[in-house]
């Protein structure tokens, strides 16, 4: 289960296993989150020495959730007198209502044991395993156990309490109960997770919980209300669509003062400000729930790079790629309290500003970030121009623990030769290369429309016009009929066949007659498994269906795609991309994985989960909604909405209502096959 409270600092969130139980694990981290650090690394319910197991779960809310278990093993189910509930919330603090029931006709007495562990690791301790250099006190005071942490004024506390008297030591509570016949006995835990801060004052459990769940709820059921709403034939689709809109709430990021919620990245390794990854998020999400964009471009406008820093990778002008708040970062033993390492969240920074305003009409947003605009600009030509030759080039600087890759591949070995050789940096990869040339195209419009500068904006659309030319030529693999994935440092092509050639057709950076070779590839049998496009050919020596960006089909890579097939009019490939992972998050329960197998569809038959991928994962949340975008043709005519729709065959009707945008509210209602025009009201 993973929570999430707006009036927080911070963000909360449990992953536990099957039973409700957390426990220390490298490759399945269960744990309470806050901060970046685990405040609760164990929190194990026995029965008479014996671990409980599951029944059943019941996910009520995305912060709220029950665990239905039984005492022992699976054997004892059959004659088992003795059950248990699990009722458990994520807000302000973290509360389980724990309720044990009696079905027998005797009296049974029951030692009830929570077994209770704090590690404080910081999340990259945890995929990496480090001593802790601080000191630990684990001590009870006032009815309550407290943990806590300590390196030199980094603090971390972990305090539970429960409602019922315990016996509480360094391990945890301890109840010793007498259970009537057919009676039950309960018990309200709460943990609090403090950062540098006592307990404060507060009511009873029952009365806290009670109040935490009336507002979580209010404030979900007040997003939900704001959501268009989706009614189609095509149950896939109404699954992955509801999915999606809840998993955003969860997601969703406080960061500081003014600036609003901003899509956090995934669970459980990425809770955390991604500008990446909030900005395509906010660019799949526009339809839907701009007020994502208009806190990531608050957020990232207020971190932009300002100085040159090697540690921390950062530029004047460069866009943020991530921020932590764990002790790591406190102490720089990592540079991820504030980390550029990103080279293309500059340019899709421009991209959302643009796209922002074409759909919500704010102007004044966009005038007061012009001069973060120019800067990122200014950084595109300058810094990120290692070579001299007019493009964006990365080469890690923070040699030990910066990133190999600065693209959406960021994993080590994701950007490679046809024959798996790995290229020296710099490396200019080829879709960074599009977003530049788009984010020109777009500050031109800008430029003339807001800021009042047609001069600015005429030197902005020979610069992109410029760089189109240049890429066509030095990009193009005439024997492959396909773009590089990347240039060396050598300006010599990278031959792998990859899913980034997509991200070209979306920024428009393609020459119209080279399209179609492109579509033939995105959808050739080397790159689309059936569940959709891999990414990365298996023509490609390093291809592997279950390789994290050598192989894997992401729904994010696609939806992106699929929005750049309907740029260049192929709509019903555009629509068969989209059916194809639509189809997949049924085998999900309707949430699409940060990333699944590309094995191909004949050969599995249904999508294979890839091990350690994020779920929920934010851009993947977002991808059934710019499917749906894409399915519509939905797109802004100054303060109208436009749809030019092509739907996968056979899935019937779609009518999305309440769009909303700078024309207040529009729906909009269209079939598959039939070929009506859609119908759309203001």
């Amino acid at each position: 289960m993973n929570g999430y409270v707006s009036n927080l600092d911070g963000i909360n969130f449990v992953v536990s296993d099957g039973n409700g139980d957390i426990h220390p694990s490298q490759t399945f981290p269960t744990g309470l989150f806050s901060f970046d650090t685990r405040f609760l690394s164990t929190w194990r319910l026995m029965l008479n020495g014996e671990l409980t197991n599951a029944l059943a779960k019941d996910d009520l809310q995305y912060f709220e959730s029950r665990f239905f278990l039984v005492p022992g093993a699976p054997a004892h189910y059959v004659d088992s007198k003795i059950s248990v509930v699990r009722h458990r919330m994520l807000g302000g603090s973290f509360t389980e209502q724990l309720i044990v029931l009696n079905h027998g006709d005797e009296s049974a007495d029951l030692t009830v044991f929570m077994e209770i562990g704090c590690d404080f690791a910081d999340l990259f301790e945890i995929k990496d395993v480090k001593p802790k250099t601080g000191k630990l006190a684990t001590f009870v005071e006032g009815g309550r156990l407290h943990f806590r942490y300590r390196r030199e004024g980094f603090v971390r506390e972990t305090v539970i309490s429960a409602s019922e008297p315990a016996r509480i030591d360094d391990h945890g509570l301890t109840f010793d109960i007498r259970l009537p016949p057919q009676g039950q006995w309960q018990t309200g835990l709460q943990v609090d997770a403090l950062v540098q801060a006592p307990v404060s004052s507060r009511p009873s459990l029952q009365v806290h919980a009670a109040k935490v769940r009336r507002k979580m709820r209010k404030e979900l059921a007040e997003w939900l209300a704001k959501m268009p709403r989706l009614a189609c034939e095509w149950e896939a689709l109404k699954q992955a669509y509801n999915r999606s809109i809840v998993d955003l709430a969860a997601l969703q990021y406080p960061v500081w003062g003014k600036s609003g919620l901003i899509p956090a990245a995934g669970l459980p390794w990425f809770m955390a400000v991604f500008g990446r990854d909030s900005i395509f998020t906010s660019l799949q999400a526009l339809p839907f729930a701009p007020s994502l964009a208009r806190a990531t471009l608050r957020t990232l406008a207020g971190t932009q790079g300002a100085s040159f820093d090697d540690f921390r990778e950062e530029d004047p002008g460069k866009i943020l790629h991530e921020m932590r708040l764990g002790e790591s970062a406190a102490f720089l033993e990592q540079p991820h309290s504030l980390y550029y390492g990103s080279a293309d969240a500059t340019p899709l920074f421009v991209i959302l500003l643009d796209e922002y305003e074409r759909w919500s009409g704010d102007a004044k947003l966009v005038r007061d970030f012009e001069f973060e605009a120019r800067l990122a600009l200014k950084w595109i030509d300058t810094s990120a121009d290692l070579v001299g030759n007019g493009y964006i080039w990365y080469q890690r600087r923070n040699t030990a623990t910066g990133l190999d890759n600065h693209c959406w591949k960021d994993s080590w070995d994701s950007i490679s030769y046809r024959d798996g050789t790995l290229p020296e940096p710099p490396r200019a990869t080829c879709e960074i290369q599009g977003y530049a040339y788009d984010a020109k195209l777009r500050a031109a419009r800008l430029a003339r429309k807001v800021w009042n500068d047609p001069a600015y904006a005429d030197e902005l659309e020979a610069q992109a016009a410029d760089l189109k030319r240049r890429f066509n030529r030095d990009f193009w693999i005439e024997d492959g009929e396909h773009y590089a994935l990347a240039l060396d440092s050598d300006g010599r092509p990278v031959d792998a066949l990859s899913s980034n050639i997509g991200h070209l057709l979306w920024s428009g950076i393609v020459e119209p007659n080279r399209a179609d070779s492109l579509v033939q590839h995105l959808l050739g049998p080397d790159l689309f498994s059936g569940w959709g496009i891999r990414t990365l050919a298996k023509t490609a020596a390093r291809y592997n269906p279950i390789g994290y960006h050598v192989g894997t089909v992401w729904p994010f890579d696609n939806s992106i795609i699929a929005w750049g097939l309907w740029r260049y009019g192929y709509r019903r490939e555009a629509a068969l991309v989209a059916k194809a992972i639509i189809e997949a998050s049924p085998y999900f329960d309707g949430r699409l994985p940060e990333a699944f197998a590309g094995y191909d569809r004949e050969f599995t038959r249904y999508p294979v989960q890839y091990p350690t991928a994020c779920s929920p994962q934010a851009w993947s949340t977002g991808a059934p909604l710019l499917f749906l975008r894409t399915m519509l043709g939905l797109e802004p005519d100054g303060d109208h909405l436009t749809s030019s729709p092509a739907l996968p065959d056979g899935i019937g009707e779609i009518a999305l209502l309440s769009i909303p945008g700078r024309w207040g509210t529009t729906d909009i209602t269209t079939r598959d096959q039939e070929g009506r025009q859609p119908t759309n009201s203001r």
